[in-house]
C-alpha cells in the first residue's frame, strides 16, 4: 500500500468507513479525493446498496466515535461511523428499571 505522503500527492487519502449491526460489524478501507466529506465516503463505499435498509437520512455519521456534520471534510486516516438510531430512550429505560426496583423492595412485585 502507498505510504501517506504518496496518496496525498496522488490527490488521495486513505479513510474507512465503519457499521454495525447487533450481530456483525463491517469496516471498508477507501481511498477518496481529498476534500471528500463524511457523506460523499458512505455513498462511495457501497454500504448502502450493501445494506438496503440503512437510512443515511437517519442516521447520525462520527468520526473516531465523535458525532460529525456530514458534510465534514475527511482527513488522511479518519474512520467514519455510521451510528444506528436508537430503539429505545436511555434515561426512560432507567426509569423504568428505577421504578420496578422500588415495587419490589415494597413488596409489589
Amino acid at each position: 500500500m502507498a505510504g501517506e505522503s504518496e496518496l496525498a500527492e496522488s490527490g488521495l487519502i486513505g479513510v474507512e468507513v465503519a457499521y454495525a449491526l447487533p450481530e456483525r460489524q463491517t469496516l471498508l478501507r477507501l481511498k477518496v479525493p481529498v476534500g471528500t466529506t463524511a457523506e460523499q465516503a458512505v455513498q462511495r463505499s457501497g454500504l448502502l446498496e450493501r445494506y438496503p435498509e440503512l437510512d443515511l437520512s437517519a442516521s447520525k455519521l462520527g468520526v473516531f466515535a465523535k458525532v460529525v456534520p456530514p458534510q465534514r471534510e475527511l482527513r488522511e486516516g479518519d474512520r467514519v461511523e455510521i451510528y444506528r438510531p436508537l430503539l429505545a430512550d436511555p434515561k426512560a429505560v432507567r426509569q423504568k428499571r428505577a421504578e420496578e426496583g422500588k415495587k419490589l423492595k415494597k413488596g409489589g412485585g
